[in-house]
């Protein structure tokens, strides 16, 4: 069994910052990558940001240069978001790319999600 479990969201105002950590547990031998998505009313999720084993980072050009992506360590991911905008809000996920044991394939695990909100 995996299990993700995720910290961070809440409410707060523009220009504000809110850090999220997603921290992986369970029979894991091996990590690929690790994300983050979001989900707004009524639209398609989508990825935020991305971090590989070899540390190799993706950003959504709609957070460059306002997100952060970081691994704290081999389990634990962490995104520190600045400069907070309205459409920043949505629900965050965290999303981990992972293998249970050698020579099995990898197997993608979601988070329960953690409403992050910004207020104009």
């Amino acid at each position: 069994q995996v299990q993700l479990v995720e910290s961070g969201g809440g409410l707060v105002q523009a220009g504000g910052s809110l850090r999220l950590s997603c921290a992986a547990s369970g029979s894991i031998v091996s990590i690929n990558a690790l994300g983050w998505f979001r989900q707004a009313p009524g639209k398609q999720r989508e990825l935020v940001a991305a971090i590989t084993s070899g540390g190799t980072t993706n950003y959504a050009d709609s957070v460059k240069g306002r997100f952060t992506i970081s691994r704290a360590n081999a389990k634990t991911v962490n995104l520190q978001m600045n400069s907070l905008k309205p459409e920043d809000t949505a629900v965050y996920y965290c999303n981990v790319v992972l293998r249970t044991g050698w020579g099995l394939g990898a197997t993608e695990y979601w988070g329960q999600g953690t409403q992050v909100t910004v207020s104009s």
